[in-house]
């Protein structure tokens, strides 16, 4: 049936109001951002008109160069890694165990945590001298493995990552909520055909909600990208800028009052993270006609 007259009205008096705010809180800033990278200006002298200069200015920086190859590996580990722990453990919940409201509590409790909370938590456990990952090693006779986890160049960045990756809570909601609506037939006439639990696994729940694991994969990626206070707290990009991210990046341009290279760099954030996006979506895309 096509919408007449007053159903267009009634639905673009609807949109109006999310568009309104989507124009004044994220269209007029985007352009902001974009309309400053083009100039040099320190916040309180004439801003002055130099173009494209201040994206070669940070793209020569190797800080810069750092910090975006250290966004992407975060997005990437985030897509590939995280959220698959997060399936996996949605998949064995769904079917229910024994103690699984128990464990579906236990893994979303650090959602509800503080970021700043973590980061010191994990921060006391790396700690080179009391930190409880040094003394374990310590305890079962492997001293000579104990080291300064977040000091060294070659551990800095791997344990950011692997601290962070394992707070797999919120995407296994995500998971579990969309696993719970497909229709427990499908599983019961696989069982019949003899289908095992990872044959339904893979051939039925992973197929159900594959837009529930793009979103996730999406979402994981974006956070990814987004690091800051956990690389903030525990290691201020060190050591020798070895764990730097894009937003530590623009944070310290500005802390120099330096917001025409702090702004080029916001633009080239939000660039990276829309080829990641749209790089996931692709991957999907393939798959999809691939199957088909």
């Amino acid at each position: 049936m096509k919408p007449t007259k007053k159903d267009r009205l009634g639905m673009a008096l609807f949109m109006t109001p999310a568009l309104v705010l989507f124009v004044l809180f994220f269209l007029i800033p985007v352009c902001y951002v974009l309309i400053v990278s083009l100039f040099q200006w320190n916040g309180m002298s004439a801003a002055s008109f130099v173009g494209v200069k201040n994206y070669f200015t940070i793209w020569k920086d190797p800080v810069f160069r750092r910090s975006v190859l250290n966004n992407v590996i975060w997005a990437l580990v985030a897509a590939c890694v995280q959220v698959p722990l997060s399936v996996l453990m949605a998949l064995i919940l769904n079917r229910k165990p024994r103690g699984w409201k128990f464990f579906r509590t236990v893994y979303f409790f650090p959602q509800v945590i503080s970021g700043i909370a973590l980061a010191m938590l994990w921060s006391a456990m790396y700690n080179s001298e009391y930190g409880l990952i040094n003394g374990f090693l310590h305890l079962i006779g492997k001293g000579e493995l104990a080291i300064n986890w977040l000091g060294t160049l070659n551990t800095a960045l791997p344990a950011l990552l692997i601290y962070w990756v394992f707070y797999i809570g919120y995407y296994m909601v995500i998971v579990m909520s969309d696993l719970s609506g497909v229709d427990r037939d499908f599983y019961e006439a696989a069982e019949i055909d003899g289908a095992s639990k990872i044959q339904q696994a893979w051939f039925i729940s992973l197929p159900m909600v594959k837009s529930s694991i793009l979103t996730c994969m999406t979402l994981a990626a974006v956070m990814g990208l987004r690091q800051f206070e956990q690389v903030y707290l525990l290691t201020n990009g060190g050591p020798a800028n070895r764990t730097s991210t894009m937003v530590l990046y623009l944070y310290k341009q500005i802390q120099n009052t330096r917001y025409g290279p702090a702004n080029a760099a916001s633009v080239m954030l939000i660039c990276v993270g829309v080829i990641v996006i749209l790089g996931i979506r692709a991957l999907f895309q393939i798959e999809r006609k691939r199957r088909k």
